[in-house]
């Protein structure tokens, strides 16, 4: 298993199911350096599958680097947009919604 298959693993263990109550996304981890992901939130349960969804709400680029620190906790992930080493397409403001469903 790479190591961005480990972190993503690591970010299901950290799923917030009552913050996902009512939901229906899809969000697209285009990994510039490694495989994509995307994860499918739904009504509180958590789905992550391995490659690209065509019906990704949005989707956000980074290197494998960046990913780890994010979801480890030692990168914040405003600073890393700010910085350009996290674009967003689509619409960005769910982006803001992955600490609630993954707190640190």
């Amino acid at each position: 298993m790479s190591n961005v298959a480990e972190t993503f693993k690591g970010m299901q263990s950290k799923f917030n199911p009552s913050a996902a109550a009512g939901l229906d996304l899809v969000f697209q981890f285009n990994i510039t350096d490694a495989e994509n992901y995307y994860l499918v939130v739904k009504d509180g349960t958590c789905d992550l599958q391995q490659g690209d969804s065509s019906d990704s709400n949005v989707t956000l680029i980074m290197d494998s680097e960046t990913m780890q620190g994010i979801v480890s906790g030692e990168t914040d992930g405003m600073q890393a947009f700010m910085g350009g080493k996290l674009r967003a397409e689509g619409d960005m403001m769910l982006a803001l919604k992955l600490s609630e469903l993954f707190p640190a």
